[in-house]
Formats: structure tokens, sequence, C-alpha cells
């Protein structure tokens, strides 16, 4: 099946932490929990490998892996 380019590009787009935060919760179905801000800044303090392209986040990226880690970090605010 081949992939449309247009989803393809958005999910490569570098976005600010906002925009990030903005479009992971709004794209995640309504059982999982919602992210906060604190918790994607947690999750970069403890994965600064995966911002070797700066300040910068990409739901191609970055989403799959704030998926898995967030289970474990619900606490924080």
């Amino acid at each position: 099946m081949k992939k449309n380019t247009t989803d393809l590009k958005l999910n490569e787009i570098q976005l600010t932490l906002s925009e990030f935060l903005q479009s992971f919760n709004q794209n995640m179905s309504a059982g999982f929990p919602k992210v906060s801000e604190a918790q994607l800044l947690k999750f970069k303090s403890e994965n600064e490998s995966f911002f070797r392209k700066g300040d910068t986040w990409s739901l191609d990226q970055h989403r799959k892996k704030v998926i898995d880690w967030l289970p474990r970090n619900k606490t924080t605010a």
C-alpha cells in the first residue's frame, strides 16, 4: 500500500514543543492519557539523543517514543 505523501510530509515537519503537544493530544484516542508540557520537557531531558536537530519535535520521530514512555511517567505534572 502506498503512503499518502501529504501525511508523510506532515509527520516529518519539525515542530515547536507547543505545536507537538497540541498535535499529539488532538490525534490520540480518547482512552489514552493526554500529555502535558512538563511531561514532554521531562521526556526531552531524559532522551537528549532524540533531539540532535536542536529544540524541535516531529511526529514521525518522537510520537511513538513518547507513547512508549508516557505510561511509566504519568505522574509528572
